[in-house]
Protein backbone atom coordinates (compact mmCIF):
# COMPACT_ATOMS: atom_id res chain seq x y z
CA UNK A 1 0.00 0.00 0.00
CA UNK A 2 1.24 3.56 -1.28
CA UNK A 3 1.87 5.71 2.28
CA UNK A 4 1.39 9.15 2.50
CA UNK A 5 4.64 10.63 1.62
CA UNK A 6 5.13 8.46 -1.14
CA UNK A 7 2.04 9.76 -2.77
CA UNK A 8 3.71 12.70 -2.04
CA UNK A 9 6.83 12.77 -3.95
CA UNK A 10 5.21 10.62 -6.46
CA UNK A 11 3.55 13.87 -8.00
CA UNK A 12 6.44 15.81 -7.03
CA UNK A 13 8.19 13.62 -9.78
CA UNK A 14 5.56 14.67 -12.56
CA UNK A 15 6.98 18.63 -11.74
CA UNK A 16 10.30 17.39 -13.57
CA UNK A 17 9.84 17.01 -17.50
CA UNK A 18 13.10 14.67 -18.30
CA UNK A 19 11.06 11.63 -16.81
CA UNK A 20 8.20 12.04 -19.68
CA UNK A 21 11.01 11.37 -22.19
CA UNK A 22 12.48 7.33 -22.83
CA UNK A 23 15.45 5.86 -24.18
CA UNK A 24 15.58 3.10 -25.67
CA UNK A 25 11.78 2.43 -25.10
CA UNK A 26 12.79 2.32 -21.32
CA UNK A 27 11.61 4.94 -18.67
CA UNK A 28 14.50 6.60 -17.08
CA UNK A 29 14.83 5.95 -13.91
CA UNK A 30 18.10 8.38 -12.80
CA UNK A 31 20.36 7.41 -9.67
CA UNK A 32 22.75 9.87 -10.03
CA UNK A 33 21.68 13.01 -8.49
CA UNK A 34 25.13 13.02 -6.79
CA UNK A 35 26.77 14.07 -9.98
CA UNK A 36 23.92 16.45 -11.14
CA UNK A 37 19.94 17.19 -10.18
CA UNK A 38 16.99 17.11 -13.00
CA UNK A 39 15.33 20.16 -13.63
CA UNK A 40 11.49 21.13 -12.43
CA UNK A 41 9.96 22.74 -15.10
CA UNK A 42 9.93 25.77 -12.47
CA UNK A 43 13.38 26.21 -12.86
CA UNK A 44 13.51 25.79 -16.51
CA UNK A 45 10.51 28.07 -16.90
CA UNK A 46 12.53 31.39 -14.55
CA UNK A 47 15.69 30.74 -16.96
CA UNK A 48 13.57 30.73 -20.15
CA UNK A 49 11.29 33.95 -18.83
CA UNK A 50 14.80 35.49 -17.94
CA UNK A 51 16.43 34.89 -21.40
CA UNK A 52 12.51 35.42 -23.02
CA UNK A 53 11.29 38.67 -21.01
CA UNK A 54 13.65 39.77 -18.86
CA UNK A 55 17.06 40.31 -19.99
CA UNK A 56 19.57 42.70 -19.74
CA UNK A 57 22.95 42.95 -18.04
CA UNK A 58 22.78 44.37 -14.54
CA UNK A 59 24.16 46.88 -11.44
CA UNK A 60 25.00 48.46 -14.90
CA UNK A 61 21.92 50.59 -16.20
CA UNK A 62 19.15 52.83 -15.24
CA UNK A 63 16.62 51.44 -17.95
CA UNK A 64 13.43 49.52 -16.60
CA UNK A 65 14.99 46.01 -17.88
CA UNK A 66 18.45 46.29 -16.37
CA UNK A 67 16.59 48.28 -12.67
CA UNK A 68 14.73 45.36 -12.29
CA UNK A 69 16.81 42.16 -13.26
CA UNK A 70 19.45 43.89 -10.89
CA UNK A 71 16.79 43.34 -8.28
CA UNK A 72 15.76 40.13 -9.16
CA UNK A 73 19.17 39.01 -9.09
CA UNK A 74 20.04 40.26 -5.69
CA UNK A 75 16.99 39.03 -3.99
CA UNK A 76 18.13 35.49 -4.76
CA UNK A 77 20.96 36.18 -2.51
CA UNK A 78 18.91 37.03 0.00
CA UNK A 79 16.67 34.40 -0.32
CA UNK A 80 19.86 32.36 -0.54
CA UNK A 81 21.22 33.92 2.72
CA UNK A 82 17.68 33.40 4.20
CA UNK A 83 18.01 29.16 3.15
CA UNK A 84 21.34 28.93 4.74
CA UNK A 85 20.57 31.25 8.02
CA UNK A 86 23.12 33.59 7.22
CA UNK A 87 23.80 36.66 8.90
CA UNK A 88 23.10 38.71 5.88
CA UNK A 89 23.16 38.83 2.14
CA UNK A 90 26.81 40.17 2.05
CA UNK A 91 27.81 36.80 2.95
CA UNK A 92 26.84 35.35 0.11
CA UNK A 93 29.37 35.19 -3.31
CA UNK A 94 28.03 34.20 -6.58
CA UNK A 95 30.63 31.52 -8.30
CA UNK A 96 30.50 29.88 -11.46
CA UNK A 97 30.11 26.31 -9.16
CA UNK A 98 31.60 24.92 -5.57
CA UNK A 99 35.04 24.00 -7.62
CA UNK A 100 35.46 28.07 -8.05
CA UNK A 101 34.77 28.76 -4.59
CA UNK A 102 37.58 26.67 -3.23
CA UNK A 103 39.53 27.75 -5.76
CA UNK A 104 38.65 31.35 -4.66
CA UNK A 105 39.05 30.35 -1.08
CA UNK A 106 42.55 28.44 -1.58
CA UNK A 107 43.77 31.61 -3.23
CA UNK A 108 42.66 34.14 -1.36
CA UNK A 109 43.26 32.22 2.53
CA UNK A 110 47.06 31.18 1.69
CA UNK A 111 47.82 34.69 -0.34
CA UNK A 112 47.62 36.23 2.66
CA UNK A 113 47.44 33.93 5.75
CA UNK A 114 49.81 31.38 5.01
CA UNK A 115 53.69 31.09 5.48
CA UNK A 116 56.16 28.40 4.39
CA UNK A 117 56.04 25.26 6.36
CA UNK A 118 51.90 25.95 7.55
CA UNK A 119 50.03 23.05 7.27
CA UNK A 120 46.20 22.53 6.19
CA UNK A 121 43.97 19.58 7.17
CA UNK A 122 41.61 17.91 4.79
CA UNK A 123 40.37 14.00 4.26
CA UNK A 124 40.84 10.99 2.66
CA UNK A 125 36.61 11.83 1.84
CA UNK A 126 37.31 14.67 -0.23
CA UNK A 127 36.54 15.25 -3.44
CA UNK A 128 39.29 16.06 -6.11
CA UNK A 129 38.33 19.74 -5.83
CA UNK A 130 39.15 20.17 -2.55
CA UNK A 131 42.67 18.32 -2.96
CA UNK A 132 43.81 19.69 -5.95
CA UNK A 133 44.09 23.90 -5.40
CA UNK A 134 45.68 23.29 -2.03
CA UNK A 135 48.27 21.39 -4.10
CA UNK A 136 48.76 23.95 -6.44
CA UNK A 137 48.80 26.59 -3.52
CA UNK A 138 51.34 24.13 -1.45
CA UNK A 139 53.88 24.12 -4.52
CA UNK A 140 54.17 28.16 -4.30
CA UNK A 141 54.49 28.42 -0.39
CA UNK A 142 55.56 25.29 0.36
CA UNK A 143 52.91 24.44 2.21
CA UNK A 144 51.82 21.18 3.77
CA UNK A 145 49.07 19.05 3.21
CA UNK A 146 47.79 16.67 6.07
CA UNK A 147 45.11 13.84 5.51
CA UNK A 148 43.14 13.12 8.09
CA UNK A 149 42.33 8.54 8.18
CA UNK A 150 39.27 6.67 7.95
CA UNK A 151 37.61 4.28 10.17
CA UNK A 152 37.41 0.79 9.14
CA UNK A 153 33.67 1.65 7.92
CA UNK A 154 35.05 3.75 5.75
CA UNK A 155 33.76 7.31 7.76
CA UNK A 156 36.59 9.71 8.70
CA UNK A 157 38.46 8.94 11.65
CA UNK A 158 38.05 12.10 13.50
CA UNK A 159 39.94 11.07 16.54
CA UNK A 160 42.94 10.63 13.82
CA UNK A 161 41.93 14.33 12.20
CA UNK A 162 42.31 16.39 16.19
CA UNK A 163 45.26 14.15 16.78
CA UNK A 164 47.06 15.82 13.80
CA UNK A 165 45.87 19.39 14.23
CA UNK A 166 49.28 21.06 15.24
CA UNK A 167 50.57 24.99 15.71
CA UNK A 168 51.57 24.76 12.69
CA UNK A 169 47.97 23.85 11.14
CA UNK A 170 46.22 27.30 9.99
CA UNK A 171 43.03 25.91 7.75
CA UNK A 172 40.93 22.79 7.97
CA UNK A 173 39.07 22.16 4.64
CA UNK A 174 36.56 19.10 4.96
CA UNK A 175 34.07 17.53 3.22
CA UNK A 176 29.97 17.95 4.61
CA UNK A 177 29.50 14.52 3.07
CA UNK A 178 31.51 12.11 0.99
CA UNK A 179 30.35 12.24 -2.67
CA UNK A 180 31.67 8.89 -2.98
CA UNK A 181 30.11 6.70 -0.06
CA UNK A 182 27.66 9.60 1.25
CA UNK A 183 28.84 9.16 4.53
CA UNK A 184 28.08 12.41 6.53
CA UNK A 185 31.13 14.02 8.54
CA UNK A 186 30.80 15.05 12.04
CA UNK A 187 31.69 18.63 11.93
CA UNK A 188 29.94 19.99 15.14
CA UNK A 189 33.28 17.71 16.81
CA UNK A 190 35.75 18.77 14.30
CA UNK A 191 34.73 22.80 14.49
CA UNK A 192 34.21 23.01 17.92
CA UNK A 193 37.79 21.83 18.33
CA UNK A 194 39.18 24.20 15.83
CA UNK A 195 37.36 27.68 16.99
CA UNK A 196 39.43 26.95 20.49
CA UNK A 197 42.58 26.99 18.36
CA UNK A 198 41.15 29.91 16.42
CA UNK A 199 41.64 27.45 13.16
CA UNK A 200 39.05 28.36 10.26
CA UNK A 201 37.39 25.51 9.01
CA UNK A 202 35.67 25.34 5.26
CA UNK A 203 33.04 22.80 4.45
CA UNK A 204 32.19 21.28 0.92
CA UNK A 205 28.33 21.19 1.08
CA UNK A 206 27.63 19.93 -2.82
CA UNK A 207 26.42 15.99 -1.51
CA UNK A 208 24.37 17.74 1.52
CA UNK A 209 22.70 21.19 0.57
CA UNK A 210 19.67 19.31 -0.97
CA UNK A 211 18.88 16.63 1.19
CA UNK A 212 19.43 18.26 4.49
CA UNK A 213 18.80 21.38 6.50
CA UNK A 214 21.63 23.34 6.69
CA UNK A 215 22.19 26.43 9.27
CA UNK A 216 25.77 28.08 8.87
CA UNK A 217 25.55 30.07 12.15
CA UNK A 218 24.52 27.08 14.17
CA UNK A 219 27.21 25.39 12.40
CA UNK A 220 29.57 27.77 12.89
CA UNK A 221 31.69 27.35 9.85
CA UNK A 222 33.91 29.91 8.43
CA UNK A 223 33.09 29.05 5.04
CA UNK A 224 30.62 26.63 3.27
CA UNK A 225 30.42 25.97 -0.66
CA UNK A 226 28.36 24.43 -2.90
CA UNK A 227 27.15 24.25 -6.70
CA UNK A 228 22.97 25.22 -7.81
CA UNK A 229 23.46 22.32 -10.15
CA UNK A 230 23.17 19.61 -7.11
CA UNK A 231 19.96 21.32 -5.82
CA UNK A 232 18.05 20.99 -8.52
CA UNK A 233 19.00 24.37 -10.03
CA UNK A 234 21.07 25.27 -13.53
CA UNK A 235 24.68 24.56 -13.85
CA UNK A 236 27.09 27.37 -13.94
CA UNK A 237 26.04 28.46 -10.63
CA UNK A 238 27.54 28.08 -7.22
CA UNK A 239 27.85 29.38 -3.77
CA UNK A 240 30.06 30.64 -1.30
CA UNK A 241 29.59 31.58 2.28
CA UNK A 242 31.89 33.26 3.81
CA UNK A 243 31.79 35.05 7.49
CA UNK A 244 31.95 38.90 6.75
CA UNK A 245 34.64 39.42 9.15
CA UNK A 246 36.61 36.96 6.30
CA UNK A 247 35.82 38.11 3.35
CA UNK A 248 36.39 41.89 4.11
CA UNK A 249 40.50 40.56 4.92
CA UNK A 250 40.48 38.68 1.96
CA UNK A 251 41.97 39.87 -1.55
CA UNK A 252 39.91 39.91 -4.44
CA UNK A 253 40.20 36.83 -6.71
CA UNK A 254 39.26 38.63 -9.87
CA UNK A 255 39.99 41.94 -11.68
CA UNK A 256 37.44 43.14 -14.22
CA UNK A 257 33.87 45.23 -14.23
CA UNK A 258 31.74 45.36 -11.06
CA UNK A 259 34.15 44.59 -8.25
CA UNK A 260 35.12 48.02 -8.22
CA UNK A 261 34.87 51.48 -6.20
CA UNK A 262 36.76 53.11 -8.38
CA UNK A 263 39.59 52.90 -11.02
CA UNK A 264 42.03 54.88 -12.38
CA UNK A 265 45.97 54.10 -14.24
CA UNK A 266 47.10 54.98 -10.62
CA UNK A 267 45.42 53.30 -8.57
CA UNK A 268 42.35 50.96 -8.40
CA UNK A 269 39.64 51.18 -5.10
CA UNK A 270 37.92 47.50 -4.67
CA UNK A 271 34.15 47.23 -3.90
CA UNK A 272 32.98 45.71 -0.85
CA UNK A 273 32.52 42.05 -0.43
CA UNK A 274 30.36 39.85 -1.93
CA UNK A 275 30.79 42.39 -5.52
CA UNK A 276 34.58 42.85 -4.45
CA UNK A 277 34.70 38.45 -5.54
CA UNK A 278 32.18 38.86 -8.22
CA UNK A 279 34.57 40.28 -11.58
CA UNK A 280 33.13 40.74 -15.07
CA UNK A 281 29.44 40.09 -16.03
CA UNK A 282 27.59 37.50 -13.72
CA UNK A 283 25.93 34.59 -14.76
CA UNK A 284 22.43 36.17 -14.51
CA UNK A 285 20.04 33.60 -15.62
CA UNK A 286 21.87 30.76 -13.55
CA UNK A 287 21.05 32.75 -10.63
CA UNK A 288 17.55 33.42 -11.58
CA UNK A 289 17.22 29.76 -12.10
CA UNK A 290 18.88 28.83 -8.85
CA UNK A 291 16.41 31.38 -6.57
CA UNK A 292 13.70 29.28 -8.64
CA UNK A 293 15.33 25.97 -7.19
CA UNK A 294 15.44 27.21 -3.65
CA UNK A 295 11.82 28.04 -3.55
CA UNK A 296 10.78 24.38 -5.16
CA UNK A 297 12.76 22.93 -2.44
CA UNK A 298 11.19 25.06 0.13
CA UNK A 299 7.77 24.51 -1.25
CA UNK A 300 8.47 20.29 -0.51
CA UNK A 301 10.17 21.04 2.73
CA UNK A 302 13.67 20.23 3.23
CA UNK A 303 12.57 18.20 6.81
CA UNK A 304 10.38 16.72 4.38
CA UNK A 305 13.03 16.04 1.97
CA UNK A 306 15.73 14.58 4.11
CA UNK A 307 12.90 11.80 6.01
CA UNK A 308 11.83 10.48 2.61
CA UNK A 309 15.28 9.84 1.16
CA UNK A 310 16.38 8.04 4.71
CA UNK A 311 13.46 5.81 3.73
CA UNK A 312 14.74 5.60 0.08
CA UNK A 313 17.86 4.88 1.08
CA UNK A 314 17.78 2.04 3.72
CA UNK A 315 15.40 0.41 1.58
CA UNK A 316 18.32 0.76 -0.95
CA UNK A 317 20.96 -0.29 1.04
CA UNK A 318 18.82 -3.60 3.11
CA UNK A 319 17.51 -4.29 -0.77
CA UNK A 320 21.21 -4.52 -1.94
CA UNK A 321 22.31 -6.79 0.63
CA UNK A 322 20.17 -9.28 -0.61
CA UNK A 323 22.08 -9.56 -3.34
CA UNK A 324 25.26 -11.97 -2.67
CA UNK A 325 27.53 -10.72 -5.03
CA UNK A 326 27.25 -7.43 -4.27
CA UNK A 327 29.97 -5.61 -1.73
CA UNK A 328 28.71 -2.22 -0.22
CA UNK A 329 31.45 0.09 0.15
CA UNK A 330 30.87 1.36 3.53
CA UNK A 331 27.16 1.22 5.56
CA UNK A 332 24.12 2.61 5.91
CA UNK A 333 24.58 4.39 9.28
CA UNK A 334 24.94 8.18 9.37
CA UNK A 335 24.46 7.96 5.19
CA UNK A 336 22.92 10.87 2.98
CA UNK A 337 21.51 9.30 0.20
CA UNK A 338 24.87 7.50 -1.67
CA UNK A 339 25.53 4.11 -1.99
CA UNK A 340 28.31 2.72 -3.52
CA UNK A 341 29.14 -0.65 -3.92
CA UNK A 342 30.87 -3.68 -6.78
CA UNK A 343 29.62 -6.93 -8.45
CA UNK A 344 32.18 -9.66 -8.21
CA UNK A 345 32.97 -10.74 -11.67
CA UNK A 346 31.96 -7.62 -13.20
CA UNK A 347 33.73 -4.25 -13.80
CA UNK A 348 32.06 -1.32 -12.48
CA UNK A 349 31.79 0.46 -15.61
CA UNK A 350 30.49 -2.55 -17.44
CA UNK A 351 27.68 -2.59 -14.80
CA UNK A 352 26.73 0.65 -15.58
CA UNK A 353 26.59 -0.06 -19.32
CA UNK A 354 24.35 -3.06 -18.59
CA UNK A 355 22.42 -1.39 -16.13
CA UNK A 356 21.83 1.65 -18.93
CA UNK A 357 20.35 -0.52 -21.18
CA UNK A 358 17.39 -1.09 -18.70
CA UNK A 359 17.04 2.38 -18.77
CA UNK A 360 18.78 3.17 -15.25
CA UNK A 361 21.25 5.82 -15.09
CA UNK A 362 23.92 5.24 -12.29
CA UNK A 363 27.39 6.56 -11.87
CA UNK A 364 30.69 4.51 -12.18
CA UNK A 365 34.59 5.15 -11.78
CA UNK A 366 36.40 7.07 -9.07
CA UNK A 367 33.98 9.67 -8.88
CA UNK A 368 36.78 12.37 -8.83
CA UNK A 369 37.96 11.02 -5.66
CA UNK A 370 41.39 9.02 -6.69
CA UNK A 371 43.09 9.17 -3.37
CA UNK A 372 40.22 7.38 -1.64
CA UNK A 373 39.95 4.63 -4.37
CA UNK A 374 43.85 4.41 -4.07
CA UNK A 375 43.35 4.04 -0.02
CA UNK A 376 40.40 1.40 -0.47
CA UNK A 377 42.21 -0.70 -2.74
CA UNK A 378 39.85 -0.60 -5.78
CA UNK A 379 40.00 1.26 -9.37
CA UNK A 380 36.18 2.63 -8.65
CA UNK A 381 32.53 1.71 -7.95
CA UNK A 382 28.94 2.05 -9.14
CA UNK A 383 27.25 4.39 -7.18
CA UNK A 384 23.45 4.96 -7.22
CA UNK A 385 22.42 8.50 -5.23
CA UNK A 386 18.79 9.93 -5.17
CA UNK A 387 16.37 12.93 -5.47
CA UNK A 388 13.27 14.14 -4.59
CA UNK A 389 11.98 12.44 -7.76
CA UNK A 390 13.14 8.71 -6.84
CA UNK A 391 10.90 5.79 -5.62
CA UNK A 392 10.98 2.25 -3.82
CA UNK A 393 9.99 1.28 -7.72
CA UNK A 394 13.07 2.64 -8.81
CA UNK A 395 15.04 0.23 -6.76
CA UNK A 396 13.18 -2.79 -7.20
CA UNK A 397 13.85 -2.18 -10.77
CA UNK A 398 17.74 -1.39 -9.87
CA UNK A 399 17.70 -4.83 -8.00
CA UNK A 400 15.55 -6.31 -10.53
CA UNK A 401 18.46 -5.50 -13.95
CA UNK A 402 21.71 -6.39 -10.98
CA UNK A 403 20.09 -9.66 -10.47
CA UNK A 404 20.03 -10.39 -13.93
CA UNK A 405 23.33 -8.87 -14.53
CA UNK A 406 24.70 -11.51 -11.45
CA UNK A 407 22.82 -14.71 -13.31
CA UNK A 408 24.29 -13.60 -16.57
CA UNK A 409 27.53 -13.61 -15.22
CA UNK A 410 28.01 -16.41 -12.84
Amino acid sequence: MESNIDSFFKEIKNKFPIFNKKINGKEIIFLDTAASSQKPQSVIDSVSICYSENYANIHRGVYYLSSKLTRDYELVRENIASFINAKNEKEIVFTKSATEGLNLLANCFCDKFLNEGDEILISHLEHHANIVPWQIQSSKKNIKIKVADLNNDTSININDLLNKISEKTKLISITHVSNSLGHITDLKTIITHAKKLNIPVIVDGCQYIAHSKLDVQSLDCDFYVFSGHKIYGPSGIGILYGKQEWLEKFPPYQGGGDMIDSVSFEKTVYADSPQKFEAGTPPIAQVIGLGSAINFVREIGIENITAYEHELTNYAYDSLKQISSIDIIGNKKNNSGIISFNMKNTHHNDLGTLLDQDGISVRTGHHCTQPLMKKLGITGTARVSFGVYNNKNDIDQLVTSLNKINNFFK
